[in-house]
């Protein structure tokens, strides 16, 4: 009886699924209400979670909780620590949710709202949440090895070293452009910047706490330390309000570029145990609960989405970025629907801790989910907006004009009517002195969001307090990526090396872990620091290649894991990555031609770098303006060079795979995969 009251339940949530994902899709005129993306969304990804990913995790992996994980195998309380299940999935949630689930639903909202909530919702359950959960096993089953050092021993040398070479150059610029984002959220508002240090010394005080004051008292220390972090919140905005400590915390871009540099490389170097896995843990507090919040103020609210399904922007003519909504959507929304970087963390710190193989199933498959519904959040705090004031705040000065009254006159002529008098009573509220050109999507989320909270209670009395407490929010979301990624890359660089000198492929190798940690945080850091001095604020040459860069890396992990999924099953099962590899092949590498080649210049790189080039030599740049066109017009052109750099080494890795994939299929070559040997656990599933 049970079992079929449970079946009806589940066959409920699926009908449910299906006709909020019809209703959306088919609605037209009317506003539509956000709670049918809610719905939709959560019911969608149930059934993904209870039946995609546990077919996976049991017909597929054959996940084991008798076999020993490299955190028990390899156990030397640096790296490899069997870590209880929810400390690791706030750690592995913490470390994956960057800019994009936030930033990018905001961006691509341009499109409407139909095509960016499709995407990240079908993208998550079938080739994101896919992704991280197969990369994670793979890992896991061979001693928590990184990407690509598994992309040498499965595909063959020449796709390994090219994978190897190609995941650490797509990892600096990642990391360059997340630390960047951090740096101009941060960049004069001691509010943020003092919550976001606090957390630091609050995650070193909970690593100490539970692994010698009070080891496994887990939910002692997570009150202890979610207290901490809400009074971190309040203590940011008495500091913002006073005028002898305010001074402290409101540091330059340079400034903050040092800081973050200087904390990535400690982040990377210290044991996990004492600040990288409790600090994510901690964020991840913050993120959940304001998610929470966020879910409950749109279920309590219920606005409803003021953008159509789809405006006249998917032609490719948008003010926030040019492009067709074919390709540049999906290259736009990353880590909301899949994210290359995700597979970084699941084949490098993760594996490492996770201390039964079933945990892979929450952990993997459901930290995606949860991360995709954070972007669904996202689209409908954006779309949420009045179309004007959204398209006011996200336009450049370029596009629209220099003044508030071009700028309305102009959005105003697409047909979102918007005035001069209501940014200015809206920028008020917020207590900001314009709200104009605020670019980069964090400014219209944050706006969107005080938005929602506000209608719930004070409305817009306290609108500027919940402005800079999303900003903070913002912030402290996109900068956990700092201290994953860093270690993560110190673990490819070290696997790299290690293959000419043996010591230095040893993680927990001291003299391996400064210097590697050093090389990886110079890297990115050279990158940061460049975008700080850009005069348009680096995000303009540099954010581009970072949806593309994503998406590119993402291919490479899927060529891994169809690799071994081929060999592991035949045909039988290899569709589940072949899938979303085709779709990410074709995505991209359009994109990736269209970025260099287009002879548009709002999207070509070459084609703006010979636009200014030509302004340049006709005369018709000012004087104090030579300077920063020419820097523009580097830019421009190593955006071009670097975008053909990666598309030509995942060319390479793909002609590799697809060579290994025929040998094995004609019988040609033989079938090795390189899993660890079988190892009895000795842990208790209780005590973890």
């Amino acid at each position: 009886m049970k079992r079929i009251i449970a079946h009806l339940i589940w066959a409920a949530v699926a009908v449910l699924a299906a006709f909020c994902l019809a209703g959306i899709a088919l609605n037209r005129g009317e506003p539509i209400n956000s709670t049918w993306l809610v719905t939709a969304a959560v019911c969608t990804y149930l059934i993904g979670f209870r039946f995609y990913a546990k077919f996976i995790a049991a017909r597929v992996m054959a996940l084991n909780n008798k076999r020993a994980t490299p955190a028990e195998v390899l156990r030397n309380g640096h790296d490899f620590e069997p870590t209880n299940k929810w400390i690791l999935f706030g750690h592995h949630f913490a470390a994956i949710a960057g800019p994009g689930p936030l930033v990018g639903p905001v961006l691509a909202a341009q499109f409407g709202y139909l095509p960016g909530t499709l995407w990240i919702i079908v993208g998550a359950v079938i080739g994101g949440a896919v992704q991280d959960f197969v990369i994670l096993f793979a890992s896991m089953r061979r001693n928590g090895k990184s990407l690509g050092e598994m992309a040498r021993e499965e595909i063959g040398k020449v796709g390994g070293f090219t994978a190897m070479l190609t995941v650490l150059l797509i990892m600096v610029i990642l990391l360059a452009v997340i630390g960047l984002v951090v740096v101009n959220a941060l960049k004069g508002s001691p509010w943020g910047t003092f919550t976001i240090a606090a957390t630091m010394p609050i995650a070193v005080f909970m690593g100490l706490y539970l692994r010698f004051w009070r080891p496994g008292k887990v939910l002692e220390c997570s009150v202890i330390g979610f207290l901490l972090v809400v009074l971190s919140i309040f203590g940011g905005q008495m500091v913002a309000e006073s005028p002898a400590l305010a001074p402290i915390f409101t540091l330059s871009g340079m400034a903050l570029a040092v800081a973050v540099i200087i904390y990535g490389f400690f982040a990377s170097a210290l044991p996990v145990w004492l600040l990288l896995a409790p600090r994510d843990y901690l964020s991840t507090f913050v993120k959940l609960g304001v998610v929470l919040m966020l879910g409950v103020g749109i279920l309590f609210v219920r606005p409803e989405l003021q953008l159509p399904a789809f405006t006249r922007f998917t032609d490719g003519t948008g003010p926030i970025f040019a492009g067709k909504i074919f390709p540049f959507c999906f290259i736009t929304i990353a880590c909301g629907a899949i994210s290359g970087f995700h597979s970084l963390i699941s084949s490098g710190t993760t594996p490492k801790m996770i201390a039964k193989e079933w945990h892979a199933w929450p952990i993997g498959y459901g930290s995606m989910l949860l991360e995709s519904f954070v972007a669904i959040m996202a689209m409908i705090a954006a779309c949420a907006l009045q179309p004007g004031v959204y398209f006011a705040v996200n336009s450049p000065a370029g596009i629209v004009g220099d003044t508030p009254q071009a700028a309305v006159e102009t959005i105003t002529s697409w047909g979102f009517p918007v005035t001069v008098q209501d940014m200015d009573e809206l920028a008020a509220d917020v207590g900001e002195a314009t709200l104009f050109h605020r670019t980069g999507g964090a400014p219209s989320l944050a706006l969107g969001m005080a938005h929602i909270f506000a209608q719930t209670g004070g409305g817009r009395t306290i609108l500027a307090f919940w402005y800079h407490f999303a900003i903070m929010f913002e912030a402290l979301f996109i900068l956990t990526i700092i201290d994953a990624g860093t270690r993560v890359g110190r673990f490819m660089l070290q696997d790299f090396i290690g293959h000419f000198y043996k010591p230095w492929g040893r993680t927990s190798w001291m003299p391996g872990v400064i210097v590697t940690s050093a090389a990886i945080v110079l890297a990115w850091g050279y990158f940061l620091i460049q975008g700080v001095r850009d005069p348009l604020g680096g995000i303009n040459s540099l954010w581009p290649l970072f949806g593309i860069a994503n998406q590119l890396l993402a291919a490479v992990a899927l060529c891994v894991a169809t690799t071994i999924l081929l060999k592991m099953h035949g045909l039988r099962y290899v569709w589940i990555t072949a899938v979303p590899l085709v779709w990410l092949v074709t995505v991209t590498f359009s994109a990736a031609w269209q970025k260099i080649f287009s002879p548009i210049p709002r999207i070509g790189f070459l084609a703006r770098a010979a636009e200014l080039q030509n302004l340049l030599d006709s005369g018709k740049v000012a004087a104090e303006k030579i300077g920063e066109t020419q820097t523009l017009i580097f830019n421009e052109r190593l955006d071009a060079v670097v975008c053909g750099i990666f598309v030509i080494l995942v060319t390479t890795i793909l002609v590799d795979s697809i060579r290994v994939w025929t040998g094995i299929l004609r019988g040609t070559r033989e079938v090795k995969l390189t899993e660890s040997p079988f190892v009895p656990s000795q842990l208790e599933t209780e005590a973890i």
